[in-house]
C-alpha cells in the first residue's frame, strides 16, 4: 500500500516547524514519555490509523514498556497492567477523541475532577494537546491512506 500523497505536515515546511514546536511543548509538562505514547497509541487505535498505531507501539517497545502492556492498550480497562492515573489518563484519552459520540457534556465534570485529582495543570495541558495533535495526524493519514511503517521524513 502506498500513500496517496506525501503527508501534507511535510509538503508545507512552516507546518513542521510548529508541529516540532508543540512535541517541544508537551514533553517539557511533566508526563512521563511512555503513558504520552499509551495516550497516543489508544487515540490510534480508536480512529484505526494503522500509521500512528505502529509508530506508538514500536516507541513503546524501543521504551522498554512489556508486550502486555503495549499488548492490552485497547483493553485497558479489563487489563491489570495499568495504574489508576494511567487509567484517568486512558478515560480522558478516549473521551476527547471520541467527543462527537458523547452528549454536550463530552468531558464531564466527574471525568474531569478524577483526572485533575492526578494530573496538575501542566500535565493536562501535556495530556490535551497529545491526544489533540495525534486526533489531528490520525485524520491526516487516513485521508491520505498512510499505511503502517511508513517512513515520515
Amino acid at each position: 500500500m502506498e500513500a496517496r500523497m506525501k503527508n501534507p505536515a511535510f509538503v508545507l515546511a512552516d507546518t513542521t516547524k510548529g508541529i516540532q514546536t508543540i512535541y517541544k511543548a508537551i514533553y517539557q509538562g511533566g508526563v512521563p514519555q511512555e503513558l504520552l505514547e499509551i495516550i497516543a497509541l489508544r487515540t490510534s487505535q480508536i480512529n484505526g490509523c494503522s500509521a500512528c498505531v505502529h509508530a506508538h507501539v514500536q516507541n513503546l517497545k524501543k521504551s522498554g514498556e512489556s508486550d502486555e502492556r503495549v499488548g492490552n492498550v485497547a483493553a485497558w480497562r479489563e487489563a491489570p497492567f495499568y495504574s489508576d492515573v494511567e487509567r484517568a489518563a486512558l478515560e480522558l484519552t478516549e473521551a476527547v477523541t471520541r467527543i462527537a459520540d458523547r452528549s454536550a457534556d463530552a468531558v464531564s465534570d466527574q471525568l474531569w475532577d478524577e483526572v485533575a485529582d492526578h494530573f496538575d495543570e501542566q500535565q493536562l495541558s501535556a495530556i490535551i494537546l497529545t491526544i489533540s495533535i495525534t486526533n489531528f495526524f490520525n485524520r491526516i493519514n487516513a485521508t491520505i491512506k498512510e499505511p503502517a511503517g511508513a517512513s515520515w521524513a
